[in-house]
């Protein structure tokens, strides 16, 4: 599994440091975010804007897998997302000579 999204996902969600396998992961994520549609759906909400988990897809979804645990479908979007992200932070970050690939151009 990818470093920066482990220690993201300790942070945010108390991820164990054991849990390592991509399965694992999602379904601990699953079991937390099934958690918080019943107890907690407006941090839930909030989550998902800070993580900025596109709403139109994950309702589309959703909609799509009626029968299937809403919770790991948040949880590999969510995931899915956080990967995203690290990839374009990679992107965009200076290179050794000082550059980046922005300023390449």
């Amino acid at each position: 599994m990818n470093q920066e999204l482990h220690i993201y996902l300790q942070q945010t969600f108390q991820l164990p440091a054991t849990i390592n396998e991509m399965e694992q992961v999602e379904n601990y994520l699953a079991e937390k975010i099934n958690s918080l549609i019943k107890n907690n759906f407006d941090q839930l909400v909030y989550l998902l804007y800070r993580v900025d988990v596109d709403e139109a897809r994950l309702k589309t979804v959703l909609k799509e897998n009626p029968q299937q645990d809403a919770g790991k479908i948040i949880a590999r979007l969510l995931i899915e997302r956080q990967l995203q992200k690290i990839t374009l932070r990679k992107q965009f970050t200076k290179k050794e000579d000082g550059t980046n690939e922005e300023e390449k151009w």
